[in-house]
């Protein structure tokens, strides 16, 4: 099945590194994941590894993987998961994922695999009632953090220094102080993001104003930005970020309620998050995931429920490209974009 084609400016980004094969448009196909999983399995949960191999993680317990671009599927599900809600998965490899299960006190989980799903090791479950963890990143393949909602007035950060096989909560004296109601969108993943050895962004929203926070020190301590993305609702603010460097970063949310219009849905940085600007031409609707595309410094995707939105000039502005409904996206080095969401819908950007 072939989704409507993305513009000819992301063509020009994702073929970079194949001219031969200009003449064709990238587009989003989906792939059949119905023979590994539930065909009403939602995934917001995405790891892209490569154009070949990606890892997804949803409701019902479920994690799939791929090795062959999506052609086949495999349910390596942790075992005794079914009631579980997988929310964000970060993959090193083929072999090596940690997934977050998200939810009141012992909802929240860590599972990490090093067989490629054939074993699971429960190696954090969350005992405090007050905490619901929403989202994981890595630095790389050791060091790591997640995020819960506030606890005792404080966003809580959860360390691991051995990729993902125990953690430890850090301090809070080094994080701001919660505004009322504020709290982190288990949406996509990517209310938490890393880029470089240190440099980590925490995205904020259903308080009166929506928020990005920012560590320059794996977690230890944080600044606390207003971003231009509108609050002052439980159902809005900042849902996902994506950061190229550590200075160049992209925000997108809304109000996720499909009958409300969410306008200012996009924002940019050039100076790592100490101050956002609204897109100029933001993108139509509410949006959860957002994804630098491979080896560009200006292109972009951002996704949704109601489709797939492209920018071409570092978030000033974006347009929809395909009408197709997803929950999160992500790039890979070697020209790989997979996309997840609803209805066990996973799809690949092909060109």
């Amino acid at each position: 099945m072939i989704a409507a084609t993305v513009c000819a400016a992301a063509l020009a980004a994702l073929t970079a590194a194949a001219p031969a094969r200009a003449h064709q448009r990238p587009h989003w196909e989906l792939k059949d994941t119905t023979g590994a999983g539930a065909s009403d399995v939602r995934y917001r949960g995405l790891a892209a590894v490569s154009r070949h191999t990606a890892w997804v993680a949803g409701t019902q317990g479920t994690v799939l993987r791929t090795t062959d671009g999506g052609d086949t599927w495999r349910n390596v599900s942790p075992p005794g998961a079914g009631e579980l809600q997988f929310r964000d998965i970060e993959a090193f490899d083929a072999r090596r994922a940690v997934v977050l299960a998200i939810g009141e006190g012992e909802a929240s989980r860590v599972y990490r695999t090093d067989d490629g799903g054939a074993t699971w090791t429960e190696s954090f479950r969350n005992t405090d009632a007050r905490a619901f963890y929403d989202c994981l990143t890595f630095f790389d393949r050791r060091h790591g953090l997640a995020m819960s909602d506030p606890v005792d007035g404080k966003f809580r950060i959860l360390s691991t220094s051995d990729g993902g096989r125990s953690w430890k909560v850090l301090p809070s004296e080094g994080m701001p102080a919660a505004q009322d109601g504020e709290a982190g969108f288990a949406a996509s993943g990517q209310c938490l993001v890393a880029s470089g050895p240190k440099d980590v962004w925490l995205a904020t929203g259903g308080a009166a104003r929506a928020r990005v926070l920012h560590s320059a020190d794996r977690g230890l301590t944080w600044t606390a930005s207003d971003a231009p993305i509108p609050g002052g609702d439980p159902a809005r603010g900042v849902f996902a970020l994506a950061f190229r460097d550590r200075a160049h970063g992209l925000a997108v949310g809304g109000d996720f309620r499909p009958d409300q219009t969410s306008p200012r849905a996009a924002a940019r940085t050039t100076d790592g998050g100490r101050t956002w600007r609204p897109a100029d031409r933001p993108a139509p609707a509410y949006r959860s995931g957002v994804a630098w595309l491979p080896h560009s410094r200006t292109a972009a995707l951002a996704v949704g429920p109601t489709g797939t939105d492209l920018t071409t000039d570092g978030g000033r502005t974006w347009r929809t490209v395909d009408p197709g409904s997803y929950d999160t996206v992500d790039c890979t080095p070697d020209l790989g974009c997979w996309a997840a969401g609803e209805q066990g819908r996973v799809a690949r950007l092909e060109r």
